[in-house]
């Protein structure tokens, strides 16, 4: 179905050497054509159909990140949070279709600049009146951050808004509101958006900064299935989780671009270091990857991407499983995004680092990338934050995260071993998850705590699918380097153990390299051109060239006697 996006003008177009706003417009433009070519239902998006999973993890998402952040927004959140209204709400039908459509996008406002990820006390309201809601945004603190709202991009734009329902001056809690934000040319009366500045390095967008100023809704601009229920919930906190049910799909959903770029970049760092040689001390040139500082990376981000692409259509097809607690469906998400994120974050900026002064440049992709993958450690959900969360629901053992059990490999030793032993310091102290203690002594183990329950997860999928055993076992020495003393106290793995195992798995791994970076199967979506001599010649023969006329001045040097 989207076989040709790779060789599609809006895709082969060189960003590069384009304008900043020129590059949001053709991001634009990508996303249009991407809604175009999947053709999504609203039940898709509503069940997170094969379909809707095939369009979120299509290896083109990685090559804009801002295309990817408008489609995330759009699709996973803003249709998303409407789909499940549309059976007792068909005049929601509409605007549905015209999203559907891209006719108009959708952009989702919940967070504000004083509050963060603390949305859940955010303070913009939406007064009830006799003929709607009034929305407003009461100070700078309160206005929406940092969604794409400006009108400057020839598109019209429609806000869900999480405000503060205000009735007879009592606060109901907070609630979704569609409130139109833009035309094609001018922002509706009483929106204001502010552009902020760039993100250095990253595929430019207009994101801004949101207020709105005494904004009149109808009653049908509610985001409920009844639109005349507003009365105060039983439990404010639960039903704000569940008004926000997209996020723990969307911390999934933003995770599958950054494993297509983890294959990217070890693809482009192989096929480089395969080609480029230097001359030693003999006659004939040695090619890069000859050299073991080089070979560690390359296979290093290989592994990573083949076990990461094995294991996430896995979950995604869980994620759906009605059966499981909705909480271990969230928990496992987020283990997720951060053993993907953290992956990401060790593979490509070593990879980059590996192919010299070339990788730094945009149109060798890594750069660029590496700058992107930060704003995902934020998007859907901080990393820190959201391990934190998990990792304290599990030592109070509030539901359990189904493991691989500990006899099936070391990695999932690891991960039981790392849970247990912090389940028993909680016990130990005094005053339990509320005490200083548990701040200082568990929370700072949060994160490579669930990192490496994503490890054990990923690795025993891999184990299951008959993944190459040269993979599994570099993969497995990647983790090991993340927490070396366990394995050297628990495993017998002495530190020069750890990297005879190192080499062991990379000897066994370097015959089949070509073969593991075509496994990839990401080729198609490299454009770097330091893959190959021939991308270079042709991607030299496309830059600028400066030439002149002008004749140099030499001053005269007079001889002295």
């Amino acid at each position: 179905m989207a076989d040709h996006l790779p060789h599609h003008p809006l895709f082969t177009t060189r960003v590069e050497f384009l304008l900043t706003d020129d590059r949001v417009s053709l991001s634009y433009q990508r996303a249009r054509l991407l809604m175009h070519t999947y053709n999504l239902s609203a039940l898709d998006v509503q069940v997170c159909s094969p379909k809707y999973w095939a369009m979120m993890t299509d290896p083109i998402m990685a090559l804009d990140t801002a295309m990817f952040t408008i489609l995330a927004a759009h699709v996973g959140l803003t249709i998303g949070t409407l789909s499940r209204h549309l059976h007792k709400r068909p005049d929601l039908r509409p605007l549905v279709n015209r999203l559907l459509r891209f006719d108009t996008v959708g952009i989702y406002l919940l967070t504000e600049r004083g509050h963060g990820l603390d949305a859940f006390n955010i303070e913009t309201t939406a007064t009830k009146t006799p003929d709607g809601f009034i929305i407003n945004t009461p100070r700078e603190e309160a206005c929406k951050f940092m969604p794409a709202s400006t009108p400057s991009f020839g598109i019209p734009k429609v806000a869900l808004v999480m405000a503060r329902l205000i009735v007879d001056g009592e606060d109901r809690g907070p609630r979704f509101f569609i409130v139109p934000v833009c035309n094609e040319h001018e922002m509706f009366e009483g929106v204001e958006s502010i552009r902020l500045g760039a993100r250095p390095g990253t595929c430019p967008l207009d994101f801004s900064i949101t207020r709105f100023n005494h904004v009149h809704v109808p009653f049908s601009a509610l985001v409920s299935s009844n639109i005349y229920d507003h009365s105060l919930p039983a439990s404010p906190l639960e039903k704000w989780w569940d008004e926000v049910w997209r996020i723990p799909l969307g911390t999934l959903a933003v995770t599958a671009p950054w494993i297509s770029s983890i294959k990217a970049a070890a693809f482009i760092a192989g096929r480089y270091s395969m080609h480029r040689s230097l001359v030693g001390k003999g006659a004939n040139p040695v090619p890069i990857i000859s050299f073991r500082t080089q070979q560690w990376p390359i296979a290093h981000a290989t592994a990573v991407g083949l076990v990461m692409s094995n294991w996430f259509p896995m979950v995604t097809k869980n994620s759906a499983d009605k059966s499981l607690d909705h909480r271990v469906r969230h928990g496992i998400a987020v283990i997720v995004k951060t053993t993907v994120c953290r992956h990401f974050q060790r593979c490509v900026p070593e990879v980059a680092e590996r192919c010299g002064a070339q990788g730094t440049f945009e149109h060798n992709y890594m750069a660029r990338i590496e700058n992107d993958g930060k704003g995902v450690i934020i998007a859907e959900g901080d990393v820190l934050t959201l391990c934190i969360r998990l990792f304290s629901e599990l030592l109070l053992q509030r539901y359990k995260i189904p493991l691989p059990d500990p006899s099936e490999s070391l990695l999932a030793r690891h991960a039981a071993s790392l849970l247990e032993e912090n389940i028993g310091l909680l016990n130990s102290l005094h005053g339990g998850h509320r005490s200083e203690s548990f701040n200082s002594l568990i929370l700072p183990q949060a994160e490579l705590a669930v990192e490496a329950m994503g490890h054990a997860l990923a690795y025993s999928a891999g184990l299951k699918s008959g993944l190459p055993k040269p993979i599994l076992d570099v993969y497995e020495c990647a983790v090991i380097r993340r927490d070396p003393a366990w394995y050297s106290e628990n495993a017998g793995l002495t530190r020069i153990l750890q990297r005879i195992r190192e080499d062991e798995a990379i000897t066994a791994t370097l015959p089949h390299l070509d073969t593991y970076l075509n496994n990839l199967a990401i080729e198609e979506y490299v454009s770097a051109p330091i893959v190959s001599d021939e991308a270079w010649k042709e991607y030299h023969d496309e830059m600028p060239v400066f030439t002149g006329h002008a004749i140099p001045i030499y001053d005269q040097v007079q001889a002295m006697l």
